[in-house]
C-alpha cells in the first residue's frame, strides 16, 4: 500500500496527499499542484497532535503544506518516516510502501 493510498492518509473523509502548497518565499508563486518539489523540512504542529506541516522547494521557492489526520498515532508514524526523505521528491515519498502499517 503506497502512502498516497494509505486510507489513513485522509481527514474526515477527505484525501490529504498531496497537501496544498502555499508560497512562502523564493523566487516566484507558481502556485504547484500535486507532487512537486523536494522534501526540506516537517513540523508537526504544537497545537494539534493530528496535524503536520511540510515544507518543499519547487523552482527555486519554497511552498508549506499541511496533512490532517484523524489518527495522532499515524500522524506521528508519518512524522517519524518523513524527517527520514529530506530532500527526496514528493513524488518519490508518494510511492514510500506502508503496508506495513496496515
Amino acid at each position: 500500500m503506497l502512502l498516497r493510498e494509505h486510507p489513513l492518509m485522509c481527514y474526515r473523509g477527505v484525501r490529504n496527499w498531496p497537501p496544498t502548497w502555499i508560497w512562502v518565499g523564493g523566487e516566484a508563486n507558481e502556485r504547484p499542484r500535486g507532487e512537486v518539489g523536494i522534501l526540506i523540512h516537517v513540523m508537526p504542529s504544537v497545537l494539534e497532535a493530528k496535524k503536520l506541516f511540510l515544507t518543499i522547494e519547487h523552482n527555486e521557492s519554497e511552498y508549506m503544506g499541511c496533512l490532517l489526520f484523524e489518527d495522532a498515532t499515524f500522524s506521528h508514524q508519518i512524522y517519524s518516516m518523513l524527517r527520514r526523505f529530506y530532500h527526496h521528491s514528493i513524488e518519490e515519498i508518494g510511492s514510500i510502501d506502508l503496508s506495513h502499517t496496515l
